[in-house]
């Protein structure tokens, strides 16, 4: 019953946008990707008060999150382990951090639980008290600091970086949003609309 809910929820939704994803196998969720800037107010603002709203509506249930904190990050060329960031060092340092809690805490609730609190600091200028996180969360927070802190935090960063600079079409401002492999461009703020599009489209494929 949830999930014909859920659905027709979806479908009234979907009625509102013109946009036409092609259909996609109907045993994979639909898959979102959020590339995306951690010192960015655009990107924090979006996370805060557009994406953290998946999971009160439940909608997180039909599709697969991908959070990448990457942004305006530069590589070094002459040694694939430094990176310039825009807003040095504390982007970099928050890139890691967050990069880091998705690889610890597979548990998709859990780690945005986590960057969304950092990216609100980050909206009031108070991500410096980026640790003050876990405590309000109840998080463990030995392991991320232990990938920060080895050479683990680096090595996805370049993996992300290196994911960035294949997208097609590519990355041209953050956030910016992928649907199936399918931007959402200017327009990212109604991801919902295309996410339900995209699920209702999968539901057709299997009748």
């Amino acid at each position: 019953m949830a999930s014909a809910r859920l659905f027709f929820t979806c479908l009234i939704t979907c009625s509102m946008f013109l946009l036409t994803f092609p259909c996609f196998a109907a045993n994979q969720k639909v898959t979102l990707s959020l590339y995306y800037d951690t010192l960015s107010i655009s990107c924090a603002t979006f996370i805060v008060k557009n994406l953290a709203k998946i999971f009160d509506d439940n909608l997180i249930t039909i599709f697969n999150l991908r959070l990448v904190p990457w942004g305006d990050v530069y590589a070094n060329k002459s040694n694939n382990s430094t990176a310039f960031c825009q807003h040095r060092p504390d982007q970099c340092k928050l890139n890691s951090l967050q990069s880091c809690a998705i690889d610890v805490m597979h548990d998709v609730n859990k780690h945005f639980a986590l960057i969304y609190y950092i990216e609100f600091l980050a909206i009031e200028g108070r991500q410096k008290e980026w640790e003050t996180c876990f405590r309000s969360l109840g998080l463990p927070k030995k392991h991320i600091l232990d990938c920060y802190n080895c050479s683990n935090a680096t090595k996805l960063e370049q993996n992300y970086g290196n994911e960035i600079m294949h997208l097609n079409p590519p990355l041209e401002f953050v956030p910016w949003l992928v649907l199936n492999n399918q931007p959402t461009g200017n327009d990212y703020e109604n991801f919902a609309g295309y996410v339900c599009k995209a699920y209702k489209c999968k539901i057709v494929s299997m009748t």
